[in-house]
């Protein structure tokens, strides 16, 4: 999808950059589908298990985005947020909110999930309280704007262009080069526990996949049964290398059986064997 949006807005009145006031009511809207936080736990879950998350870094979800702007808070909850680098907060506190340059880096990536009823995810509403894109695009002015509609698997990504989104072009695997992160993003169509879905997946520069927790269980085991297998021809060579040997002794030995017997029927004839001839119809001395 491709928004073309009309831009007479209105300037900006004054953007601070404070700490909420003690008490401010944070969003505190109930998730629109079972969904929305499996994917957002999914992005973190493979970044996290391949080390890629620095320590400094903030991945939160429904988490509040704070500004100032003119003599208003305005916060928003994106449902997925990348931040490079945030101040650490006192052992023991929980951080609510997150007001960017007075607590670190701008966000980098915010992602929002589209439910069955679109949440202004587009919206470029110029006024009080401002709509998600003209938040994320003129106050935040975040880098990276994903929007992700599950149901039908669109992917929408946005890059910020001279203080406007214009819409980033995928490679031949549909998916997006994200350097912020430096990963691919792309949509991948699967199960993972109990849900089937779209959902969002990072893959390398070279297009090797990030793996969840349950796929690297998977691929242990199947490494371990193919180490098994390995194992079990493994010892049947070795069975059948022990077999022919015992049939090359038990050959050797009828061999020696045989040379004994005809060894016996020579001496009952009279003959040495250690000097006897042994020919095609008969025996004759050397």
């Amino acid at each position: 999808m491709t928004l073309s949006p009309v831009r007479l807005t209105p300037p900006l009145p004054p953007i601070r950059w404070e700490k909420l006031p003690e008490g401010f009511p944070l969003p505190d809207e109930p998730v629109e589908s079972t969904l929305q936080p499996l994917l957002a736990a999914a992005l973190r879950e493979a970044l996290e298990l391949a080390q890629m998350i620095p320590a400094q870094a903030l991945i939160a979800s429904n988490f509040g985005l704070c500004s100032t702007v003119g003599d208003k808070v305005v916060v928003k909850a994106p449902d997925w947020v990348y931040v490079p680098a945030v101040q650490p907060i006192p052992e023991g506190e929980i951080r609510r909110s997150y007001t960017p340059h007075l607590e670190g880096d701008p966000p980098a990536i915010v992602m929002e999930f589209v439910s069955e009823t679109e949440g202004g995810e587009y919206s470029i509403n110029p006024h009080y309280p401002y709509g998600k894109w003209y938040f994320y695009e003129r106050i935040l002015q975040v880098p990276v704007y994903v929007i992700f509609h599950p149901k039908t698997g669109e992917l929408d990504v946005y890059r910020l262009e001279n203080g406007r989104y214009t819409p980033v072009s995928a490679d031949e695997n549909r998916r997006y080069w994200i350097p912020e992160i430096g990963l691919f993003l792309g949509v991948w169509r699967g199960q993972k526990a109990e849900t089937k879905a779209n959902w969002l997946r990072w893959w390398t520069a070279d297009g090797s996949l990030l793996l969840w927790g349950s796929e690297h269980i998977e691929q242990e085991r199947q490494r371990a049964e193919q180490e098994r297998q390995r194992a079990e021809q493994e010892r049947q060579r070795a069975e059948q290398e022990r077999q022919r040997a015992e049939a090359a002794e038990a050959a050797l030995e009828q061999a020696r059986a045989e040379q004994r017997r005809l060894a016996a029927k020579l001496r009952e004839l009279g003959l040495d064997p250690d000097t006897a001839i042994v020919r095609d119809g008969g025996t004759e001395p050397t």
